[in-house]
């Protein structure tokens, strides 16, 4: 399974658990039967992606918040939106995945699963975050 399948499907329990509101580890497992995901390489790199995430949620919020256009609340942010901007600053910042790697395909799935403004929306945010965190391509 390449990185950008694994990506994904880490995106896709991010907004579960964003819309179920509660992480337990029955939750994953459910959900790589659900996705009939075999890989165990890949299952564990979504549990530790996700787990981590989940950890450095306040550091994310705060990169996100931080990052917004001054007419705009975080409350405002959908769902989808939200588990991108996540995934991408946790995956440019802690995992130190190059950044145009990272912007490229999380704009992709926002044009994928998101509304019709989500990729450019994100697109935004994200370029303000390699610019306020200095961050190499």
């Amino acid at each position: 399974m390449n990185k950008s399948a694994v990506r994904e499907l880490t995106f896709k329990l991010l907004y579960s658990l964003e819309i179920q509101k509660s992480f337990e580890d029955e939750d994953m497992e459910l959900y790589f039967e659900d996705m009939q995901l075999e890989s165990e390489d890949a299952k564990n790199q979504i549990k530790d992606d996700v787990k981590n995430i989940i950890d450095n949620n306040d550091k994310l919020i705060e990169q996100i918040s931080g990052n917004l256009k001054s007419d705009w609340k975080l409350e405002r942010i959908s769902k989808v939106n939200l588990s991108l901007l996540k995934l991408a600053i946790y995956e440019m910042i802690y995992k130190k995945v190059p950044y145009k790697v990272v912007i490229n395909e999380v704009v992709e799935l926002a044009k994928k699963y998101g509304e019709d403004t989500s990729s450019s929306f994100i697109n935004g945010v994200l370029a303000t975050v390699v610019k306020e965190n200095k961050l190499e391509s």
